[in-house]
């Protein structure tokens, strides 16, 4: 509890300097806007880039998005700033992910259930990854287990988000199909995936646990290499040949949806018109595209549909912490 009284001081001190800089002015614009809780690169400036390029392209917006990127918390900080700030702007979607139900589950936005803001919609489905150099002596990830094994302290992973995040606990529960304690992995914390992607081609981590998505534009460069993909089977395009974990006898999956939310005091007309446009976008051969492009899969799951399947999610998470012995 200490801890999250800490987070949710330092988010609302951040806040503060956030309103003021933004200012009244922006929170009443007509603009369309989408926030991205993060540095850019990584998984939730993919999903804010996606809806700001495909959105006014396929008409369903008549002017260009404006994409917001507000870093801090792994997304404590934005999720602060719509419920105490933005909570009844028509015109703000937030990215969001699997990730953000994990750090909701685990209290690392503060005293928060899921229940402040309006979830939206996902429009895709991205995968977990584990991702090492080219350069690097594991060649498939029993090498990396193995070694794992020998010397747990010795290899450094590393990926977006603090202890008990959703990157964090694809390594664990990596791990622990390899019968290795989580709490005995050396883990370096990143804002963002596309900083932890720097990261490990900078040397600085030996192991990052991202997502596939993140990985497209890095495949052809020769300089990563992928060991396994935390998916039921294996995934098409580029990633065709990868092998996922489960085939090389590790039981690990790690979806990760991409989709958005709202302040929680939007009109139901607002949240409506946002679903339809969504919708409307998911249908779009040209938006199908784009998905396919950056290495995302169909998803599609609006409004209540999509906020049950959340808070499931916000209760799948608590069950996974024990497991992986964050919590009792």
């Amino acid at each position: 509890m200490k801890f999250n009284s800490i987070l949710r001081c330092c988010s609302l001190l951040v806040l503060v300097a956030v309103g003021l800089a933004v200012g009244s002015a922006q929170a009443q614009s007509d603009q369309t806007e989408c926030i991205v809780p993060a540095k850019p690169g990584g998984g939730y400036d993919l999903t804010c880039q996606l809806a700001a390029n495909s959105l006014p392209e396929t008409g369903l917006i008549d002017e260009l998005m404006v994409v917001t990127y507000m870093p801090g918390g792994i997304g404590a900080v934005a999720y602060n700033h719509m419920t105490g700030v933005r909570n009844d702007d028509p015109n703000v979607i937030v990215a969001a992910s699997t990730g953000a139900t994990a750090n909701l589950a685990l209290g690392k936005f503060g005293d928060y259930s899921g229940d402040e803001v309006r979830w939206l919609g996902a429009l895709g489905v991205d995968y977990g990854a584990i991702v090492v150099k080219d350069d690097a002596p594991w060649q498939n990830l029993d090498d990396l287990m193995n070694a794992l094994r020998d010397h747990p302290g010795d290899i450094t992973f590393g990926a977006g988000g603090t202890v008990g995040g959703q990157d964090w606990m694809k390594a664990a529960l990596t791990a622990k199909a390899a019968d290795i304690s989580p709490h005995k992995l050396h883990y370096v914390a990143f804002e963002g995936g596309g900083k932890a992607l720097e990261g490990l081609l900078g040397d600085h981590i030996q192991v990052f646990t991202g997502d596939l998505s993140e990985l497209r534009s890095q495949l052809d460069s020769g300089k990563i290499r992928v060991l396994a993909t935390l998916s039921e089977e294996r995934v098409s395009g580029p990633f065709a040949d990868i092998p996922t974990a489960t085939e090389q006898g590790y039981d690990v999956q790690w979806p990760i949806w991409r989709g958005y939310y709202m302040g929680s005091d939007v009109s139901d007309e607002a949240y409506q018109k946002w679903q339809e446009r969504l919708k409307a976008l998911a249908d779009k051969p040209t938006f199908k595209k784009m998905r396919e492009e950056r290495g995302l899969f169909p998803m599609e799951r609006f409004g209540d549909d999509f906020d049950a399947y959340v808070q499931e999610q916000i209760q799948k998470f608590q069950r996974i912490a024990k497991k992986v012995e964050l919590t009792q």
